[in-house]
């Protein structure tokens, strides 16, 4: 069993549209942008975000919240798309600063 006083980082991620090259039948528009805090996301300054699109990159997240080692594509690979070929929408992972977590305050063990 885990300390539940133990603490770790975990960056904060912002998923940022960066091109659309088709019709996004979403409304997207580029700089349109979610932002992940821990286990959470939310939607800082949009009316929403493509179920589909955001679809497409959780696998990578809770990866892209911690360090890898540098030469680890993680570390380097930023880019995702969306699943609708015909839309064309680029989304861009942005780490920004890392935030502190306490075991005990994400996990019931």
């Amino acid at each position: 069993m885990s300390d539940p006083d133990a603490e770790f980082e975990l960056y904060e991620l912002d998923v940022i549209v960066e091109q659309i090259t088709g019709t996004c039948t979403c409304a997207m528009t580029v700089g349109d942008y979610v932002r992940i805090r821990g286990g959470r996301f939310s939607l800082p300054e949009v009316d929403g975000f493509c179920l589909f699109a955001l679809g497409s990159v959780l696998a990578l997240l809770p990866a892209k919240q911690r360090q890898s080692d540098p030469a680890d594509w993680m570390e380097t690979d930023t880019r995702a798309t969306c699943p609708d070929p015909a839309c064309g929408l680029i989304m861009r992972i942005d780490r920004r600063e890392p935030k502190r977590f306490r075991h005990g305050d994400v996990s019931a063990q």
